[in-house]
Order: structure tokens, then sequence, then C-alpha cells
């Protein structure tokens, strides 16, 4: 048994080294000057290579394990980690106010998300959540959550995941440029704020805020994690319907699936609120966990076939696209009535 633990073992950790390298590789790209400003993480670039080496060449079955173990389980401890980035404290500065519109954005764009993408385009339940999810809570984070709990196929987390770096992106260049032509007509707090309950990710809300000025991607970053918060509520509901659906299906009673990872995040947020850590120790945590997100992402990416990404033609660009209409229209909106 012993020996049969150790080889389990050893299979895993040649896969993980695979992921590793492929983290590695990234973060080089990522870091070279001219990628550095155009905002784009580790974390699309894992996947981007990911899907090439995954496609391109086919890993030895013995590599499944570590990847499966990235996939699954470093990207539950990264999301728990995820947590050091926030504090109750950061989320009480920006008012009640702040709080309200992003329970609004992400709810209502949840809603519109699922019913357009299941009643016009008919995608199926999982990549309609997952797109709705990046859009709404805060990009490939929340899809990769949302992934965890849905057991969903990892093409389309990659396909969700995609829609969330193209728009996402856009709106980082387009939002500051609107701004300075007087087209939004917002001040300094304004900005940040619909920059924060509009964008799709942490880094694109923080360049789009710090394009106008430090304090305002300082607020956008806060406004921002509010609706990275949010993904705890959101997962836990989904939680409760699905195992109600389950039931149903079943015609008994199932064990309550509970995302404890997200337990787990939260929890993590609060022990970040009592700022027993150093800022430096913080830093350090929030760059592992960075790590251990690229990994996932790479992982994913290798499991994902681009011949499922094309099956499934533009329709998830449609989706996302109509998000993107919609999250920039009624967020301003919003914001001019704040």
């Amino acid at each position: 048994m012993i020996k049969s633990s150790f080889h389990f073992c050893a299979e895993k950790t040649k896969g993980l080294l695979f992921i590793g390298m492929i983290a590695i590789a990234s973060y080089a790209i990522v870091n070279l000057p001219w990628m550095a400003q155009t905002g784009i993480s580790s974390l699309v670039i894992a996947i981007i290579l990911g899907i090439v080496v995954g496609n391109l060449w086919h890993h030895p079955h013995t590599y499944t394990p570590g990847v499966q173990f990235a996939a699954k389980r470093l990207l539950r401890l990264a999301i728990i980690l995820y947590g050091f980035r926030i504090s109750f404290q950061q989320i009480a500065s920006v008012g009640i106010s702040a709080l309200i519109l992003d329970i609004i954005v992400v709810v209502s764009t949840l809603i519109i998300g699922y019913s357009i993408s299941r009643t016009f385009l008919k995608l199926d339940r999982d990549l309609s959540l997952l797109i709705s999810a990046g859009a709404a809570i805060c990009g490939a984070a929340a899809v990769l959550a949302m992934e965890d709990v849905l057991k969903s196929e990892p093409y389309k987390t990659a396909a969700a995941i995609a829609t969330v770096v193209l728009f996402g992106t856009l709106s980082m260049f387009l939002y500051p440029f609107l701004q300075h032509l007087g087209v939004f007509g917002f001040d300094v707090y304004q900005f940040g704020v619909f920059s924060g309950a509009s964008i799709h990710e942490v880094a694109q809300a923080l360049v789009a805020g710090t394009n106008i000025s430090a304090e305002t991607g300082k607020i956008a970053v806060i406004v921002k994690m509010i609706r990275v918060l949010l993904l705890v509520p959101v997962l836990f509901v989904l939680a409760l319907i699905f195992n109600r659906l389950q039931q149903k299906t079943n015609q008994k009673k199932s064990s309550l699936i509970i995302p404890w990872f997200a337990v787990g995040f939260v929890i993590v947020i609060g022990f970040n609120s009592l700022n027993l850590f150093s800022s430096a120790l913080v830093d350090v945590i929030n760059q592992f966990d960075i790590i251990l997100l690229t990994m996932a992402m790479a992982a994913i990416g290798v499991e994902t076939k681009i011949k499922k990404i094309k099956q499934l033609g533009m329709k998830p660009f449609y989706l996302a696209l109509i998000l993107f209409l919609w999250l920039t229209g009624s967020v301003w909106w919003m914001v001019k009535l704040m």
C-alpha cells in the first residue's frame, strides 16, 4: 500500500512539474516590458499556453494526476488565499452606496446573462453561468470558482475566460479614453466606482482607474473587491439550487453541496481584517496565490481541446458583448444617480 501511494505521489509530481513549467513561461512572458503595459495577467497567458501545449502535444497519462490536482485542489486553495486581497475596513471605506451598487450589478447581470443565454442564444446551463459570472463578479477568478461548483468541462471554462479577456481588456482601454474625452462626465471618485463596478478583472479595473489618478485606481480596486466578495453568496445560492434539482431528479434526499473553499475565502478576509500579518508578508502570500492561480489556469488550458471550443461558435461572445453593453450603460446610469 505504501508503495502504491508513493507511485501515485510520483505521478502527481510529474504532472505538477509539467504545469509548473507552463506557469514559469507565463510569468516570463507577462513580465516582458511591452506585455506589462497591457495589464494582461499571467493567468490569461497560462491558459493560452496550456491550450497550445495541450493541443499540440498529448502529454503522458502519468502526468494526468498532477494536472488534475492543479486544476482542482490548487485552484480551491488559491481562491481561499484570494481573501488576503481584501479587508472589511476597505469595504467600509467606500460606503454603503458602493456596496448596494455592486449587489445590484452582480444580481442583475447574472439574471440577465442567464436569461438571454438560455432563452435566445440556447447555450447550455454551465456555459451560461460561467460567462455571466465572469462578467458579473470578478472575471477569471469567478469563472474558475463557478467551474468548481458546476463541475463543468474544461473547454467551457476556457471559452468563458476568453470572453472575459476580450471585453475586460476592451473596457480597460475604452473607459479611460471616453472619460478623458468627457463622454462619461465623471469626477475622480465616480470613475473609480464605475470602473470597479463594471470592469471584469481586478487588474483591469486598477489599470483603468490609475489612468485617471492613483486615488481613482485605489477606489476602483476596493469597489471591484466587493464584487469579488459577492462571489461567496452566489456560490452558496447555486449550491442550494443544484441540491434541490438533484433531489427532484433522484427522487431522494441527497447530501448538500457546500463550496467550502468559499467559506475559507470569507474566513481569510476576516483574518486579514485583523491586520495580524505585516504588509510585506501579505504581499508574499498574494504572490504565492498568483502562482497557484496561474498553475490552475495552465492545467485547465492543457485539458481544453480547441475543437470543442470551435463547436460553440460565436454565441458565447454574443452573450459577453450583450453583458459588456449592459454593464457599461447600467453602471454609468447608477453611478450618476449616486
